[in-house]
């Protein structure tokens, strides 16, 4: 069993992501420094490609771009604004919903705790470390699909959902690692170790990866 060195991993993947496309919610982060914008951006992007839900996102806010304004849009015309992300109607409802209780009951204020923003119907707890994370600045670990296989493939931790990684790195991952983490592994997810068939052959932290589970790489 190799040993995986997170201090190296992260090192090396802080490097290696450079030469990839930023992932869209942190670009919506670095664009804006708007928790709001977070938050939307990441609701549109749930189980939709990057390149949709740029799109998707930008058509949105160009026609409004605060809680209160596209609170007043009418669903159907939110669902026409992010179409064709993955699930557009339901999200087109929440997107509504929560935007009308931020400028309602919130002041138009984002929440930056992650317990409060589990409040809101359709934000979960990839969405609220999120939130925190690249919205506030403040700690929190995001796992999605990537982050949860790619912690499980390193043989870093052992876990059979999003959630129970979370909170198995959120015990074993250094603190000073935890903003970033999600960043590095969704973009190298997306490029180099995907889900099926990993691109082993020219993976820069191969030599601590257990490669759990892989049965066919390249």
């Amino acid at each position: 069993m190799k040993k995986v060195l997170v201090d190296n991993i992260v090192s090396i993947l802080k490097k290696e992501v450079k030469r990839y496309t930023t992932p869209i919610v942190t670009e919506v982060k670095d664009d804006t420094h708007d928790p709001y914008q977070v938050l939307i951006s990441c609701l549109i992007s749930l189980r939709t490609k990057d390149a949709v839900t740029r799109d998707a996102f930008h058509r949105l806010f160009k026609v409004a771009d605060t809680p209160k304004k596209i609170a007043a849009l009418t669903t159907s015309r939110i669902e026409k604004l992010i179409y064709p992300a993955g699930f557009y109607k339901t999200k087109a409802r929440k997107i509504k919903a929560i935007s009308r209780e931020l400028a309602t009951k919130h002041n138009s204020r984002v929440p930056d705790e992650i317990d409060d923003l589990l409040g809101f119907d359709g934000v979960g707890r990839k969405t609220a470390n999120l939130v925190v994370t690249l919205g506030y600045n403040k700690p929190g670990i995001c796992v999605d699909t990537h982050v949860h296989r790619i912690s499980n493939r390193l043989g870093y931790v052992k876990t059979k959902t999003p959630d129970k990684t979370e909170f198995a790195l959120r015990k074993k991952l250094p603190k000073k690692h935890w903003i970033v983490y999600n960043d590095l592994l969704v973009t190298w997810g997306q490029n180099v170790c995907k889900p099926i068939s990993p691109m082993c052959s020219i993976c820069k932290i191969r030599q601590y990866c257990n490669r759990i589970n892989v049965k066919v790489s390249r």
